[in-house]
């Protein structure tokens, strides 16, 4: 793909941020009050305006983005008046969040012809127009506010301070902004800091601003206090995350730059809490927080270049378990989170999500990722610390999550202001039968199963090598025993594909869906229907040709520009594709990975967004849009960059024995890959990939640090392949003179 296209989610804004600070404004970069514009700590907009003004007149930037992912530099003309001369006075407006506050640094030159024969100063009165509101992020962009209370404007001219504070009987919060340099004392006067300028040519000024915020409950909860205790600066562990994560090195430049950008975006997205610094926020601008099934999905997608980001998510994880039956946050013992967060509407309880639970897909992928984590990194000493957790899950899903002792897990919210729908897919509406209609819970969706299954599978791999091999037996016998009883009642064999779910009567929600691409990721599917599901997946009605649907475009619920009712998710797309290269699919496994790296093209900076529009690919539609109110950067979309190539290479490590499995195939459109520095264990290898002219792929170490032994291995559940085979590829990979 050539097109020059540069689509972004939420068009009309910018996002700088760090940690749980967040700057949205304008494309000039001003924060004007308009929808979510605002700078925000912890989900409050604390300051709804900060703007320029020249002698009343608003300024607007003629060359504005942001230059880091916590920066933005704008440059804007002084317009032209009785005391400044025609294109002359210009600015330098750069702004950049940290943990410490918002820092705007305002550099102002005058260029005035003739400075030599001394042109007179210009004149002006530069104004930074400041409002604040204490809105929670999601109330921030509607008409109407939940909660509301008087802001009070306090101006110190000693201190050269403003603080506002908001009234509000059970919050104490206050954001002061202080000029911290200035050539002269600035005054406050119709809502803004009002500076005097007269600029000699050739003699700039500095402006700097510095906002800090207090963030102080009434009656603060203990846990959700935790949030706010930082560490440090979270510089250093954006610093150490990129470090970490092995070079790819490519001649296809789509795959190198959407790599390039995805492990920039994970790097920078971690919240810097005490119990896991490195434990990455959702996504931007409204979900900068902790979600439970979120961090462990993108950190266990990053593991292959990320393993530290995925031990901070277990052990945050892990502090926030469900400990007591408490029906308002959807609590149960040894149940995962789904949220936390401190914005006004949970702090005040006009939600639950201070500490919400309502969520059946977390518990799984904790199971999941722990054992990915050991399987990468070989530290046993974390994953025992993480076992009692693990057991409380475990016992979590046999006595809460399958209430009515079916063998499958079926949500139901108890809370009034919760989650309804529980499983993947949490929107209101993604649940819908054949014609439309929204299914009530208690629902038993196919993916919650599927990863149920995984989950207890993954787990015994976790106890057995830490040296609890009857626990380890009993998790794959019950494994085992979910995936006996899932064929029978989630296969459709008239449509020869998986159901949704099954509803409140246990029969079969039959719409047509990309929930049995879950199937295969979480290895469920018997052998010999991993083909005929991956086909099914590939077929126009869901496959757009930018990735699988979440709802077929044949469904009577279609829409293509919903949240799970015909979108394509990236992060979905890429288990998918683990989930074909598992069972040996890769005609499937070609198209969808090459689908979703021409996506990256489509987006500035090749930065995949939350969700791309569900509209089919062809000449009329060489775009397929964005869902209207996406996050980008999304972590788990950064993360799916980083599993496509997981898939792509077919890499299966086992730190604890010292090994790493691969099974490379590269398509015709990626000919090659390095990864150097990638990290198995203790040890650290370069390992090169290369497709040759008859199709196949062959790798090469070419760099090693420490002991570690690469072999080639068949997919683990690839049809017809013999245990005889697999001994043979594994025999092969060990002689010396041949290039694997």
């Amino acid at each position: 793909m050539t097109a020059p296209f540069e689509l972004r989610a939420r068009a009309d804004q910018r996002f700088v941020y760090r940690g749980y600070s967040l700057l949205v404004t304008d494309a000039s970069g001003s924060v004007t009050g308009n929808d979510i514009e605002g700078y925000y700590v912890e989900n409050t907009r604390l300051l709804r305006r900060h703007e320029l003004t020249v002698d009343g007149v608003p300024l607007v930037a003629f060359a504005a983005s942001p230059t880091t992912r916590h920066g933005f530099l704008a440059y804007a003309e002084v317009a032209g008046g009785p005391h400044v001369p025609e294109a002359s006075v210009y600015l330098e407006i750069a702004s950049t969040v940290s943990d410490q506050g918002l820092r705007t640094h305002i550099r102002i030159e005058n260029y005035a012809a003739g400075a030599q024969a001394g042109s007179p100063p210009a004149r002006f009165r530069l104004g930074i127009n400041l409002a604040a509101d204490f809105a929670d992020i999601e109330e921030a962009g509607s008409a109407e506010r939940v909660q509301t209370a008087e802001v009070e404007a306090r101006w110190d001219e000693g201190a050269q301070e403003v603080v506002f504070a908001y009234l509000h009987p059970k919050l104490r919060h206050c954001v002061a902004v202080r000029v911290e340099r200035a050539p002269v004392p600035a005054s406050w006067a119709d809502g803004a800091l009002v500076i005097p300028l007269e600029l000699v040519p050739g003699r700039p000024v500095e402006i700097e601003l510095c906002a800090v915020a207090q963030l102080d409950p009434v009656q603060p909860d203990r846990r959700a206090r935790l949030l706010s205790e930082r560490v440090s600066s979270i510089a250093p562990v954006e610093r150490a995350l990129l470090d970490e994560a092995p070079v790819l090195v490519t001649t296809n430049a789509t795959v190198a730059q959407a790599w390039q950008t995805a492990i920039g975006d994970l790097a920078s997205l971690p919240l810097g809490v005490r119990t896991g610094p490195a434990t990455p926020v959702a996504g931007l601008p409204i979900f900068q927080q902790l979600f439970g099934r979120d961090s462990l999905t993108i950190a266990g997608q990053a593991a292959l270049a990320m393993p530290t980001m995925l031990r901070d998510t277990l052990l945050t994880n892990a502090a926030w378990q469900g400990e007591r039956v408490e029906d308002w946050l959807d609590e149960e013992p040894g149940k995962m989170l789904h949220q936390a967060r401190r914005g006004p509407l949970s702090l005040l309880g006009e939600d639950p999500f201070s500490r919400y639970y309502g969520d059946y897909t977390a518990p799984a992928d904790f199971l999941i990722m722990l054992a990915v984590y050991l399987l990468w990194t070989g530290d046993r000493a974390v994953v025992e610390q993480l076992l009692p957790a693990a057991r409380r899950v475990v016992e979590w899903m046999q006595r809460y999550g399958d209430s009515d002792g079916d063998g499958f897990l079926e949500y139901l919210r108890k809370s009034a202001n919760g989650v309804k729908q529980q499983g993947w897919k949490d929107s209101g509406d993604a649940i819908v039968d054949d014609d439309g209609t929204v299914i009530e819970p208690p629902i038993a969706t196919s993916v919650v199963q599927a990863y149920a299954f995984s989950g207890l599978r993954m787990a015994a791999v976790a106890f057995a090598f830490c040296g609890h091999g009857v626990e380890a037996a009993k998790l794959v016998r019950t494994a085992s025993r979910l995936r006996k009883q899932f064929q029978p009642a989630f296969w459709m064999a008239d449509r020869q594909f998986y159901a949704m779910a099954l509803g409140p009567d246990g029969a079969q929600v039959k719409s047509i869906s990309s929930n049995p691409g879950h199937m295969l990721a979480a290895g469920i599917v018997p052998k010999d229907l991993g083909p005929v599901v991956a086909r099914r997946l590939l077929e126009p009605d869901l496959f757009s040709g930018w990735g699988v649907r979440t709802l077929s475009a044949a469904h009577s619920a279609y829409n293509p520009f919903s949240y799970h009712r015909g979108s394509v998710w990236p992060v979905e797309n890429a288990s998918f594709a683990l989930g074909l290269a598992r069972y040996g699919c890769v005609d499937e496994l070609h198209r969808l990975a090459g689908a979703m790296f021409d996506s990256t093209e489509l987006f500035a900076g090749h930065r995949l967004p939350e969700v791309v529009g569900g509209v089919t690919r062809d000449a009329e539609h060489p775009h397929p849009g964005v869902y209207p109110t996406s996050n980008q950067p999304q972590g788990w979309s950064a993360s799916a960059i980083v599993l496509v190539v997981h898939a792509l290479l077919g890499l299966q490590p086992v730190a604890p024995l010292g090994m790493l499995f691969v099974n490379p195939q590269l398509p015709p459109w990626l000919p090659d890959i390095r990864l150097e520095g990638l990290r198995v264990g203790a040890a650290r290898i370069d390992i090169e990939f290369r497709r040759d002219r008859s199709g196949q792929t062959s790798y090469r170490v070419t760099s090693r640090d420490g002991h570690l032994r690469v072999m080639r291995q068949p997919p683990p559940q690839k049809p017809g392949v013999s245990v005889g085979r697999r001994a043979r590829a594994g025999l092969e990979s060990l002689l010396p003179t041949r290039r694997h």
